[in-house]
């Protein structure tokens, strides 16, 4: 089961042992996606926020 995440500061200390990251376009939301060795992490954001979190992220992210 993935984890949801609300914190955006946790969600970009995950993406430091992140080994891929996926971005999915959801209208005004968008979600991205860190898969570790064990687990699959997920946070949902706003578009206007999500560019922000994205280049603050450890990991190049890949668009679904």
């Amino acid at each position: 089961m993935p984890i949801e995440i609300y914190d955006k500061d946790e969600f970009v200390n995950i993406s430091e042992r992140a080994i891929k990251c996926t971005v999915k376009r959801l209208g005004n939301y968008v979600k991205i996606k860190l898969k570790t060795k064990r687990r699959l992490y997920t946070i949902k954001v706003k578009a206007e926020e999500a560019e922000e979190l994205i280049n603050r992220l450890k990991i190049k992210c890949s668009e679904v």
